[in-house]
């Protein structure tokens, strides 16, 4: 086993990212000097505005949207509320039809639930076993009072990238609104909004080496949608609050950075991952990947493991300097099995022993080495320990490319 590394490890891109030195630097100005409100007619104000709307501008071009379609939220959570609850409710509207997976994230299955106890009628699509929303079954739920279809871009836990166009397709063919909620995606695969068919589409800064606490929702042009939030009309009366100008152009300046090496960045984090994913395979008895071992973000390596724990594997790995996580960071401290891995099929016991490792820009080879040499060991112990030990076989088979 290779010695601890000298600094920590990050393998948990898929929760946050940190910000890069660009960001940082662009952001300060507007914490004192530049401090004015973007709504101000003064010098100052007049400053801020202007921030904004470069920002816009950078945003817009990253998913070759027009400026004027892009509303800056307070994060990808407010973007999918906007856009769902903002649309279904249209006008006051207090019943229809909805469609989205099973295997969205909270943001966007929460406002759905709440929908559906105002009145309206929710289908949540099934998942393939290797992660997919299949379009035909898309298409098959379609109804006549079918007011939006929401599904995601690219999976948060297993990564596995969805055929959005397709399904946006039978979306505009049928004069149905359809939202995608891009926050793993963005920065991370080529987004055109106009050739995927999308009408609006939900961005996190913080997921793409940005600051938290703002994010942005991409509103097509004619697109019937209403505030959630009312107050003085700000971002064209769709989201009502002073504009958070320090992490605007902060977002701003991450759109722009990961615009331009977002092929350069791909092609590195590939190569690690599929060294990871076939050295784990190799190495680990009883090992699995979980989603499509292809159609996936670059960065993206999800993991099961019989017998052991997921949130015992974190810890173990954590002591090492490693972090990495068993899901989506995003539900509070929530032990439940992962809702996406049980809508892909696996059982309950299968859920709770997974690991998700999400590459950034800055992981190296010798990050990914040492993990590879301390990781088998890891895993072993816990088995030593593990309530499940008892129904492991003696002798385990290695992995396979799928999910079992």
């Amino acid at each position: 086993m290779s010695a601890r590394p000298i600094k920590r490890i990050y393998f948990d891109h898929g929760a946050t990212t940190p910000m890069l030195p660009e960001v940082i630097e662009a952001m300060e100005p507007y914490f004192a000097e530049r401090c004015g409100n973007a709504s101000s007619i003064h010098s100052y104000g007049r400053e801020a505005k202007r921030a904004v709307d470069d920002a816009r501008a950078r945003v817009a071009k990253l998913i070759n949207a027009d400026p004027k379609e892009i509303v800056f939220t307070s994060g990808g959570t407010e973007s999918d509320n906007l856009a769902i609850k903002g649309t279904a409710q249209y006008k006051g509207r207090t019943e229809g039809h909805v469609i989205t997976s099973g295997m969205e994230h909270h943001a966007v299955l929460e406002p759905c639930a709440r929908l559906k106890t105002a009145g309206f009628d929710v289908t949540e699509l099934p998942i393939t076993r290797d992660g997919f929303v299949e379009p035909v079954a898309v298409e098959a739920a379609v109804r006549e009072d079918t007011v939006l279809i929401s599904v995601m871009m690219a999976n948060s836990e297993v990564g596995t990238i969805q055929p959005v166009r397709e399904i946006a397709s039978i979306a505009r063919a049928r004069g149905i609104p359809f939202h995608t909620d891009a926050v793993q995606a963005v920065g991370k695969i080529p987004i055109d909004v106009r050739k995927d068919n999308i009408d609006m589409l939900s961005i996190s800064s913080h997921k793409i080496y940005g600051p938290k606490g703002v994010g942005a929702l991409y509103v097509k042009a004619g697109t019937s949608i209403e505030p959630i939030l009312h107050g003085g009309g700000h971002e064209r009366g769709l989201r009502s609050s002073t504009e958070n100008v320090p992490g605007i152009v902060g977002l701003g300046k991450a759109a722009e950075i990961a615009g331009k090496d977002i092929n350069e960045c791909n092609e590195r984090m590939r190569g690690m991952r599929d060294q990871m994913i076939e050295s784990v395979l190799k190495t680990v008895p009883d090992a699995y990947l979980n989603g499509h071992p292809t159609k996936r973000l670059a960065g993206n390596a999800h993991f099961r493991f019989d017998f052991i724990e997921g949130e015992g594997l974190v810890l173990r790995l954590d002591l090492l300097g490693i972090a990495t996580s068993t899901g989506s960071a995003c539900s509070t401290g929530s032990l439940d099995p992962s809702h996406v891995l049980l809508a892909m099929g696996l059982k309950h016991e299968q859920a709770h022993g997974s690991l998700r490792i999400t590459l950034g820009r800055e992981n190296t080879h010798e990050e990914v080495r040492y993990f590879l040499d301390v990781l088998p060991g890891v895993v072993s112990k816990l088995r030593e320990i593990s309530p499940f030990g008892n129904d492991r076989p003696m002798k385990g088979g290695m992995g396979e490319r799928c999910v079992q």
